[in-house]
């Protein structure tokens, strides 16, 4: 038994982990164990606390797949709801669709009991608006004085000025993905995200997309990604990984590769001085034999894991320092 999850899933790999010792399956253990991250007002990547759009109203994507029965579940654009994983589930189990969006997911998930709620937190609400404010000086909105707000002033340019890329802005972004092996040898997987901060309304990435943003079948393996969902878009990323060890490869071999063909592939606008893509992706694979890995485009990258040896974060191999 084991589980996987990207580096802000210490919640989530530690629920699935009780889960699957308790013998649950690994359908319930991913999907758990995401629940605890969409719950935590504190990651703002995902669930209640997810940073909005645009027009700062949250709306949140989420997948899960099953390996046993090779069937998924997706809802896109939901509003109102914070457990969209679970909603995702129901979306598998109780329908012969795959992928709802918008009103659709929304009605669908109030109709089986969940509760709408404003998913925007105070915190999620003032780094918006500070957004706003800072975006442009063709609007009606003045930029903050230099003193204003340094809390606010330090996150913002944590997050949209990135030096690592020369000359490179980044659009934060983030998403939670969880694997887990079971003890009967089965495999599952689930991811949720709020999307890009501040994204077009009704943009949808990767996460929800069976393929791109995860992918499992039960005599292989699974992956999931984090990071620039665009470019998963593009080369169904998870789905590649897997086929990728399908054929022999190792986890990490798998998943830098795919990560190369998606640099061979990066458009000119996406590229920092040197060539290099001015995004982050990570992959994060895991073996039905139990073999795992996480790699990323950029060094400095964690996948949590759990296993009968505790509990622990794990550098990402990356393919520059």
């Amino acid at each position: 038994m084991k589980t996987i999850a990207s580096h802000n899933g210490l919640k989530a790999t530690a629920e699935s982990w009780r889960l699957l010792a308790a013998g649950r399956s690994a359908l319930d253990a991913c999907v758990e164990g995401v629940t605890q991250v969409e719950d935590d007002p504190d990651d703002l990547t995902v669930g209640y606390g997810g940073l909005p759009n645009e027009d700062g109203v949250v709306e949140l994507d989420a997948a899960v797949m099953d390996g046993r029965t090779h069937l998924g579940g997706a809802v896109a654009g939901l509003r109102d709801v914070r457990h969209a994983t679970r909603v995702a589930r129901l979306v598998m189990e109780h329908t012969s669709r795959v992928l709802l969006v918008g009103e659709g997911a929304r009605q669908f998930a109030l109709a089986h009991g969940f509760v709408a709620e404003n998913l925007l937190t105070e915190q999620a609400r003032r780094m918006w608006l500070y957004w706003k404010r800072r975006r442009s000086t063709l609007d009606d909105w003045l930029t903050p004085a230099e003193d204003e707000d340094l809390e606010l002033r330090a996150w913002y340019e944590k997050r949209f000025y990135r030096p690592e890329f020369p000359g490179g802005t980044g659009m934060p972004g983030g998403t939670v993905h969880c694997s887990a092996l079971d003890g009967e040898g089965h495999l599952a997987c689930a991811t949720s995200t709020s999307g890009h901060a501040f994204k077009l309304a009704g943009r949808v990435g990767d996460s929800p997309i069976l393929g791109a943003g995860l992918y499992v079948d039960n005599q292989v393996g699974s992956c999931g990604s984090i990071g620039h969902g665009e470019a998963n878009l593009r080369h169904l990323s998870s789905f590649l990984a897997v086929e990728l060890m399908r054929g022999g490869r190792e986890p990490v071999d798998a998943g830098l590769e795919v990560l190369r063909r998606i640099v061979d592939k990066t458009p000119p606008r996406e590229r920092d001085a040197a060539g290099r893509p001015t995004f982050q992706l990570m992959l994060f694979l895991l073996r039905r034999d139990g073999s795992h890995a996480g790699v990323s485009l950029h060094a400095g990258r964690q996948l949590a894991v759990a296993d009968a040896t505790g509990q622990r974060l794990e550098a990402c191999a990356s393919l520059w320092d």
